[in-house]
């Protein structure tokens, strides 16, 4: 299980990314337990992550730089076998937006960019690939290192051709 500490970026799907600003004990139906608490940047919010569970409310370590070249690849050659049908392309996606996995999303978005440059994206699409767009930039927006400016460069490319169909 892995251990988090006060001032590691972490991520908690569907809040974004976060930094745990410390650990806390909370009652609950009267018995204490520990919590990692998490504050998002730029809002008063903030979750509690049970400390010997996160990963079951979805609490992973955000990107590194050393996960970029990975992320990139999928942003570049990633392929998904999209089903045709709506309904059953519809609850895929939805299943990797809600995942938060940034290299699932990463292969989706570059699937759906390949779709909206050979015919543009009906609406709903359009939403998930907008999504799963803004979803990777917060995650990549702060790190500095230089894969990681590629990445946001993909992304921002990419954010326009959207907006240009």
């Amino acid at each position: 299980m892995k251990k988090f500490s006060k001032g590691d970026r972490v991520v908690l799907p569907p809040y974004g990314i976060g930094v745990v600003s410390g650990t806390c004990t909370r009652p609950v139906a009267g018995t204490p337990h520990a919590y990692y608490q998490v504050e998002f940047p730029n809002t008063t919010s903030r979750a509690f992550v049970p400390v010997d569970a996160p990963m079951t409310a979805g609490m992973r370590p955000a990107l590194t730089g050393e996960d970029m070249p990975a992320l990139l690849e999928r942003l570049q050659e990633g392929q998904l076998n999209l089903p045709r049908q709506w309904a059953a392309r519809h609850r895929k996606v939805t299943e990797i937006l809600v995942s938060g996995d940034p290299f699932e999303l990463a292969t989706l978005a570059c699937e759906l960019r390949r779709w909206n440059v050979e015919r543009g994206l009906p609406d709903l699409d359009r939403q998930a690939y907008r999504r799963a767009l803004k979803l990777l930039n917060q995650e990549v927006h702060d790190l500095n290192e230089n894969d990681a400016f590629h990445v946001r460069s993909l992304l921002d490319t990419a954010w326009n051709e959207e907006h240009l169909n």
